[in-house]
């Protein structure tokens, strides 16, 4: 099985993190969601390398404005062509609302990213719950006990 190539970059400078553990993570928790029984579109297998942005509110707002036509900030965006922008303001919000370390709560973001890049979709109840099903089984699987799980 051909694995993407991992990066994780932290172009924010308002809170401190781990990139090195990140990335660490980052390359199992793919290798995970790659034997997750895939749905019907994958663009995970056809990647050859998947980078992840740790981004302010205000750049993610931006992304948010642009393609989605809402100027909010989020904590996570997926593009298709392999990149993952997670603003660590909004997690940090998140993890502290509910009750989650930012690291884990970052790594979630990180396996929603992979799950979205992995064909899962989040739209409907009944797709929402299969994904978050899909990331507390690999976070689980990695020994992250995430307390209750944000809506990623």
């Amino acid at each position: 099985m051909t694995v993407p190539e991992i990066s994780v970059r932290n172009l924010q400078r308002k809170i401190s993190v781990n990139v090195a553990e990140l990335e660490r993570f980052a390359g199992n928790a793919l290798k995970r969601c790659l034997q997750l029984q895939k749905p019907k579109r994958t663009e995970l297998r056809k990647l050859n390398a998947v980078a992840v942005w740790l981004i302010s509110d205000r750049r993610i707002s931006k992304l948010h404005l642009q393609f989605f036509g809402d100027s909010s900030p989020t904590d996570v965006i997926t593009f298709r062509d392999g990149e993952i922008f997670i603003s660590v303001e909004t997690t940090r919000r998140n993890a502290r609302e509910f009750r989650n370390s930012l690291m884990s709560e970052i790594k979630l973001c990180i396996v929603h990213g992979f799950l979205h890049l992995h064909g899962f979709v989040d739209r409907t109840p009944a797709d929402a719950r299969k994904m978050r099903n899909a990331q507390e089984k690999i976070l689980r699987s990695m020994g992250i006990q995430i307390g209750v799980v944000s809506q990623v």
